[in-house]
């Protein structure tokens, strides 16, 4: 292979550990590093893990260093090549500069797919690196290293969750049938179970799900994280419910263990705290033209270091996030079927089009399952723009 493509085959190598680190990073991105020796054998592996503190680059390191060790040949690193899916950082946080760990291991060169996303550190590890002689290459498997942290990109930069708005509808695009057909707080199921199945992993990738009363009403859902995947921390259960209707007999309600929460803008304190004794967490706001202010919740969700949440609301909802700009990422899975006008739309009174740009198609039995970005999280732009 010639050295591009060596670049590419380590680096695979490289986001492949870093998605181990999904689900147990969260605020951090997930990163994964690959250690070469100076034979250009791997020498040690790493991905970081929230809990564990070591980054990537760190993880991989102290692999290296006990193979060496245990094979008496403690100077295999120098003159050796990390592979890392983020930038190495230059600071100081919960644990030291990444940087410094990879120049006293005597690396000679250091391969990062991606910048960091951060604008006020975005180059300084890269900078570091150069500036003690080890030579860099930066941009190998870029897009899909982006794709891993688009959650982390958007929260490091705006400090709000990166907006996932998952839709299942028909192809006349119908999320359920007419009013009165079928029988509420039961689900009505639009896509195939392979679909619904896809959907887990969604959720597993996401901080919090978000969801509205009128959903609750409906369908009574669990919205649950059932993908039997490793996660550092519960997914947030949040339902948007202006007027408090949430029935205390729901699902959410009845299996909330502070992994449940309410944003609203009524003052019914009756009802709030009936709601807290069963263990939700119950959030005022300021009404938002009688509604609760999407743009606040997603402040407050930020606060909390919820990188990315995955939306499963209804009509109005699915509008008022497109409408207001506040949707990154759309998934949409689509069932070969025609409900009809009378059925309910999943949009509705749009005053200007969504036009989606790549698509990626997934198929799931006779379903489709599109993907596309409509903010680039990566890209750096001015907070709240």
């Amino acid at each position: 292979m010639d050295i591009h493509e060596q670049d590419v085959y380590w680096m695979t190598r490289a986001l492949e550990l870093a998605r181990r680190g999904i689900g147990v990073t969260s605020p951090n991105p997930a990163v994964g590093c690959v250690v070469l020796d100076c034979a250009g054998q791997v020498i040690g592996e790493g991905w970081h893990e929230y809990d564990l503190l070591d980054h990537a680059e760190v993880a991989a390191l102290k692999v290296a260093r006990m193979h060496a060790a245990s094979a008496g040949t403690a100077d295999r690193l120098r003159g050796g090549t990390a592979y890392v899916t983020l930038e190495p950082c230059n600071h100081t946080g919960r644990t030291g500069p990444c940087t410094e760990a990879l120049i006293a291991a005597g690396l000679k060169r250091v391969v990062a797919a991606t910048g960091d996303p951060n604008p006020g550190v975005d180059g300084h590890g890269m900078d570091r690196l150069r500036a003690a002689g080890i030579e860099t290459a930066l941009g190998v498997c870029e897009a899909e290293a982006r794709r891993i942290n688009e959650g982390f990109a958007k929260w490091i930069q705006h400090r709000r969750p990166l907006v996932v708005l998952k839709v299942a509808m028909t192809l006349d695009g119908r999320i359920a049938p007419p009013p009165g057909v079928h029988t509420k707080r039961e689900p009505f199921w639009i896509t195939c179970e392979t679909s619904r199945r896809a959907v887990q992993p969604l959720r597993w990738q996401a901080d919090a799900a978000v969801t509205g009363v009128d959903t609750v009403l409906a369908d009574d859902p669990l919205l649950t994280d059932r993908s039997g995947l490793r996660r550092r921390r519960p997914l947030l259960r949040v339902v948007l419910d202006s007027a408090l209707r949430m029935p205390l007999d729901a699902k959410m309600v009845k299996t909330a263990d502070k992994d449940v929460v309410v944003f609203t803008v009524s003052k019914d304190d009756k009802r709030i705290g009936e709601l807290r004794e069963r263990g939700v967490r119950v959030e005022v706001l300021p009404a938002e033209a009688g509604r609760v202010p999407l743009g606040m919740v997603l402040d407050r969700l930020g606060a909390e270091g919820i990188l990315s949440v995955i939306t499963e609301t209804g009509t109005r909802l699915n509008t008022a996030l497109l409408a207001g700009g506040l949707v990154d990422r759309v998934q949409l899975f689509v069932s070969p079927q025609i409900l009809g006008s009378d059925a309910v739309p999943a949009f509705k009174g749009m005053a200007n089009p969504i036009r989606m740009g790549a698509v990626e198609v997934e198929r799931y039995e006779n379903d489709l399952g599109l993907s596309s970005l409509l903010r680039d999280p990566w890209k750096k732009q001015g907070l709240r723009d």
